[in-house]
């Protein structure tokens, strides 16, 4: 998440308002009522029925519900049942129109309210302020006509508007708890990446999850059910908590990275520096050792950023094979030097040879002696073959020497004493043993004598050859 993210403000309300008590709408006075006209009415086709108004209301209807009127004293009352109530004044040659005009305008109203409860969407808002207006104008009439007959009308009506009123609620209400839920998941999700041990965090996948979250949470405050704004302020600040945690431990982390690979980077400079000026020095015999010490410390030296990582080993294996290629130049140069000298060696080597057989070992001694000294003289040798030559001399001076053992054991009077008493004392040794062997009892007794006996023997044969 970047810093702009986590400093949004803080989302806008989330609920409505419970929808207060509606204030009854005055009932217009008589004489101020404009009928609308039936071209007027037939223009709101969201109307499934007909609403009925003065100009549509026939002569007998009319009659019907002038009925219920009476004038006494410039005043004009209507009969509720046993009831009678005043409406207000009489006015005009005709006082009672106005009254009765305004009683099939109520009816429409109540006719109009059923036709939309299944006509058309109406909100909660909607259906309260309806009810209100047509049960306080019932509950004080000011028009003339049958109000038995209308509030009989409209109690069915009324039914219908609660119950759709309260559906609309228990939907508000389960929606509005789906949005919650749905918003403490997001928040709950937020805050389990920030608490995470940093060992387990991915940041860049962490990060992502943390903005598409953030994206979530826009999502749900636009197309969502509003929530109550005191709880979205509540869940919005433990998001925004989780999400600054969670940057800063980012932060922190990358910043203790960059410090680990400066370091790195530093070591691995001074490494490329060295090899660098190994490869300008020539030294070829120091060199190589230090190369290798040098590789040894490069992978000491751990691993940094892969950029910059690549870059420095891309320079120190170009000091490096330039430092061997270089040697191997001078190897090349130096042997091609050292050609002519072969053909002396290989005389000298050829020479030694000729002494085997070995028939006279003071002949062949002395044969050996000249071969040396001229394969000295002949002098440095290519490396292949040098070592070929330097195996074959050394096969013929590894012959004398057997030789000279071997006549110097054979000769040798005090060798042959000690022989000779080593001998009787182990064949003295292997018939006591073999006695011995022959009265045990146990087989773990005869195991040892058994091993001993035949160590001996073999001591023996060894010494008489």
């Amino acid at each position: 998440m970047s810093s702009q993210d986590a400093s949004e403000t803080t989302p806008a309300a989330a609920t409505e308002a419970a929808p207060a008590t509606p204030k009854p709408r005055p009932v217009p006075k008589p004489g101020s009522f404009k009928a609308p006209s039936p071209a007027v009415v037939a223009a709101h086709a969201t109307h499934p029925v007909k609403v009925p108004v003065a100009a549509d209301v026939s002569d007998e209807d009319k009659a019907a519900a002038a009925a219920f009127g009476t004038v006494a004293d410039d005043v004009v009352s209507v009969k509720d049942g046993k009831d009678t109530h005043e409406v207000g004044p009489a006015q005009g040659d005709e006082p009672l129109t106005p009254y009765v005009r305004a009683y099939f305008d109520l009816k429409a109203s109540v006719e109009r309210l059923g036709a939309r409860l299944t006509a058309s969407e109406l909100s909660i808002k909607d259906i309260d302020d309806a009810l209100a207006t047509i049960r306080t104008a019932l509950a004080e009439p000011k028009v003339v006509g049958d109000l038995a007959a209308l509030r009989a009308e409209f109690t069915p009506i009324e039914a219908d508007a609660v119950a759709a009123r309260d559906a609309l609620a228990e939907e508000r209400r389960k929606a509005r708890a789906e949005a919650l839920e749905r918003r403490e998941q997001i928040v709950a999700r937020a805050e389990e990446i920030a608490a995470a041990p940093v060992a387990s965090v991915h940041w860049k996948n962490d990060t992502t999850e943390l903005r598409s979250l953030l994206d979530s949470w826009k999502e749900a405050q636009r197309d969502g059910a509003r929530i109550p704004k005191d709880v979205e302020r509540e869940l919005w600040k433990r998001f925004t908590h989780a999400r600054t945690s969670f940057e800063k431990a980012r932060k922190h982390h990358f910043n203790e990275v960059d410090g680990a690979n400066a370091a790195v980077a530093s070591r691995k400079e001074a490494l490329v520096a060295r090899a660098e000026a190994l490869t300008a020095s020539g030294d070829f015999e120091k060199g190589a050792r230090e190369f290798r010490d040098l590789m040894n410390e490069w992978r000491a030296a751990g691993r940094g950023r892969r950029s910059v990582d690549d870059a420095l080993w891309k320079r120190f294996q170009a000091a490096q094979d330039g430092f061997f290629n270089a040697r191997r130049t001078q190897a090349e140069a130096e042997e091609a030097a050292l050609a002519p000298n072969i053909e002396a060696a290989e005389a000298a080597v050829k020479a030694a040879e000729g002494a085997l057989p070995i028939k006279d070992l003071a002949a062949a001694k002395s044969t050996l002696r000249s071969a040396q000294d001229a394969f000295e003289a002949a002098g440095r040798l290519p490396r292949a073959e040098a070592s070929a030559l330097s195996k074959r001399i050394g096969a013929v001076e590894r012959a004398v020497r057997d030789a000279e053992d071997s006549a110097w054991n054979s000769s040798s009077p005090e060798l042959a004493a000690r022989l000779s008493g080593a001998t009787a004392q182990l064949h003295a040794a292997i018939a006591d043993l073999e006695d011995k062997l022959a009265a045990a009892k146990t087989p773990a007794e005869k195991k040892t004598l058994k091993e001993s006996l035949d160590a001996r023997k073999a001591w023996l044969k060894q010494i008489e050859g």
